[in-house]
């Protein structure tokens, strides 16, 4: 078969793996998530594979069904579906054709969990308090008279969740035998991640809780864990309040909980490690203090449809072997086993990936990992835990990826000019229709605190496509590099990471000469986004630039983002009210005046992360001054664009891309 260029809208056609589970019986349930080209939109439906790769079939018949989880006992398959905006909890019984209805999608579950005994399963769902859900049904029994929302709260808004409903989410238990629910939580804080004990007793859970009311929550980072025991009322307080904790599970022998969590020593540039604390309350212990490694998935990619695996995994028929992690090391994301010793092993071996969701078979002799891999979309692969073996299971995206080039990047590695040892990719394309030199894009990742990796990604895939070398790297401020890198950044924005940037187009340029540095492109989102305008307004050597979901403007970004205070006191260093002066320089908008580069602006309309304002007083200013730019607004669209925006949108956002950069540097002379 001849291969053909990836182009935009082969977005369309891939099939998104992710969400693993084993039964005691080996079969693997995982949720496979496609594109309803008619309805524009995504379908999830849950699929059924053995450890060996055999009769991958379906398992549900819906089409917005995720969150699989098998019964203990290895009989019943339950899984969330999403019905007229609401979401409930079905089950399939093995011995069953059709799913029933456990929980009503009234419920609205948010996330859910088995108890070991298979008496019991938890969920979350959000709830109004009591005294505000009696008022709401007295102003229903009333004329409706229309109200400005009143709102008190520091932060009183989420990306991806809009503005507070005044809601907060709530554990609830559900007894299988009666069918009776029961809300075990209430209070004006929110419960996520419920865990329970090895003997189904006690469920344990993350909230924040502020007892000093004159302590704003909203200001404060940490969160704890809490426990609460059967039947019983009373929460009691586990952990010190001294961590962020974001995920943790119970110890294999019930004795201990085992966290994921951060100090906040250098806020959001703070690495996560590994804790422990006693069940039944004390000060966390870090397992492997020594350990300079970011813990979880920090990795960014356009080809993940879900988050990265919720806690750490013990194995309790060996538990001397310590806790199954994911880690973020040197441009891949790999599973890591860590002992109680502080002993660290890899386990899912060398080579290109991004794992993003992991489970351990119930033997406890392999790993099913969904993972990226540079040639290839994701898919399920068992590991072996001795050897490191990988076995591919799925191969959901191999009849369409044999229709296409792909470009598989190679690495960059080089030391910055003050000493920092940098890495990145540089892809080429893999059909050319000309021996000449390629032009050359920089590509820009966003957080700062996050990672590129050297894995399937259909946004750098579509790019270089069209003719380009596409090159990313790891600016300082990445995490996956140790503590003191992921940290560089912080206080210094436009002045190291703007070195490592322009050093690696340097670098690229004098090590591969078949690159024109006559015809360089930059493009980025989010922190990519405002390193692209920084640089285009302090360098003309770009020719294109394309900035998406950008920052221009220091002052106004820290009022109007969901997370404004933090991250402008602690990426950049400073408040409008003290330090007006410093914010307003380091703002690309002080400087757009400068700008000779054509750039092209994208951006969500619905973005709380960084709003549209920030685009729009960009191009305004851009356009008072006559410079060559173009305004993109994709209406309902948040700051995930490109990873779960509208089908139809990341595909425009795609295209746009390409037609900007064809437009500037599709010829010699970089026509304009």
């Amino acid at each position: 078969m001849n291969q053909r260029p990836i182009m935009p809208e082969d977005l369309r056609h891939y099939r998104w793996i992710s969400q693993p589970v084993i039964s005691l019986n080996g079969q693997v349930a995982y949720v496979e998530q496609t594109i309803d080209q008619d309805k524009n939109e995504y379908n999830t439906q849950i699929r059924g594979i053995s450890l060996d790769g055999d009769e991958d079939i379906a398992l549900s018949d819906g089409t917005k069904d995720s969150s699989p989880a098998w019964s203990p006992d290895g009989t019943q398959l339950t899984f969330i579906r999403s019905v007229d905006g609401g979401k409930g909890l079905w089950t399939l019984h093995s011995d069953q054709k059709e799913p029933v209805m456990l929980i009503s999608p009234a419920r609205k579950i948010l996330s859910y969990i088995w108890s070991p005994n298979g008496q019991y399963i938890a969920f979350t769902s959000k709830v109004q308090p009591e005294d505000q859900q009696k008022k709401a049904e007295a102003q229903q029994e009333s004329v409706p008279v229309l109200r400005g929302k009143v709102f008190e709260r520091t932060t009183p808004k989420a990306e991806g969740a809009g503005w507070w409903d005044g809601q907060y989410s709530q554990l609830f238990v559900y007894e299988i035998k009666s069918g009776e629910i029961t809300q075990v939580t209430s209070g004006l804080w929110n419960i996520s991640a419920p865990a329970w004990s090895p003997d189904s007793q006690q469920l344990s859970f993350i909230s924040k809780q502020v007892e000093d009311e004159e302590l704003d929550a909203d200001l404060l980072y940490f969160t704890d864990i809490y426990s609460i025991r059967l039947g019983e009322r009373d929460l009691f307080k586990v952990t010190d309040s001294s961590l962020a904790i974001s995920q943790f599970s119970y110890s294999s022998d019930g004795q201990q909980l085992i966290l994921i969590a951060s100090d906040r020593e250098y806020g959001s540039g703070s690495h996560n490690s590994l804790y422990a604390v006693p069940v039944h309350r004390g000060i966390p212990r870090p397992i492997a203090p020594q350990l300079d490694m970011q813990i979880g998935n920090a990795a960014l990619g356009d080809m993940k449809s879900a988050g990265a695996s919720p806690s750490p995994i013990s194995d309790a028929h060996h538990p001397e072997r310590g806790v199954y992690v994911l880690g973020t090391h040197n441009g891949n994301v790999d599973v890591y086993r860590i002992q109680e010793d502080g002993a660290c092993q890899l386990v899912t071996g060398a080579g290109e990936k991004d794992v993003y969701q992991y489970t351990l078979t119930p033997d406890g002799t392999s790993l099913v990992i969904a993972a990226l891999t540079a040639e290839h979309p994701g898919e399920l692969y068992r590991v072996d835990i001795d050897s490191g073996e990988m076995f591919r299971l799925t191969r959901r995206n191999d009849e369409f990826m044999a229709e296409l080039a792909v470009n598989v990047p190679v690495r960059v590695e080089f030391t910055s000019s003050d000493g920092w040892p940098l890495q990145g990719w540089l892809a080429t394309p893999a059909i050319r229709d000309t021996d000449g030199k390629l032009p050359q894009i920089l590509q820009i990742h966003g957080g700062p605190h996050a990672m590129y990796t050297g894995t399937y990604s259909h946004e750098m895939q579509t790019l270089v496509a069209q003719g380009y070398a596409v090159l990313w790297i790891n600016p300082r401020g990445s995490m996956g590099y140790g503590q003191e890198f992921a940290r560089a950044c912080r206080g210094d924005f436009a002045g190291g990471d703007y070195r490592d940037l322009m050093e690696a187009v340097d670098y690229a340029l004098a090590t591969y000469d078949f690159l024109d540095a006559s015809r360089l492109g930059v493009a980025g989102g989010s922190y990519g986004g405002v390193m692209t305008n920084w640089i285009v307004a302090h360098t003309h050597r770009f020719k294109a630039a394309v900035t998406q979901r950008c920052i221009s403007n220091w002052l106004s970004m820290y009022g109007t983002s969901d997370i404004g205070i933090s991250y402008v006191e602690g990426v950049i260093g400073g408040n409008p009210a003290e330090n007006s002066e410093f914010l307003w320089s380091r703002s690309p908008l002080a400087h757009a005046h400068h700008i000779e580069t054509p750039l092209l602006i994208m951006h969500g309309e619905q973005d709380y992360r960084t709003p549209i304002a920030q685009a729009e007083e960009l191009y305004t200013t851009l356009k008072r001054y006559g410079k060559k730019t173009k305004l993109i607004r994709y209406p309902g669209s948040n700051h995930s664009l490109l990873k779960s925006g509208k089908p139809s949108l990341r595909i425009d956002s795609f295209e746009q891309v390409n037609t900007w950069f064809n437009q500037y540097l599709g010829n010699e002379e970089g026509e304009q």
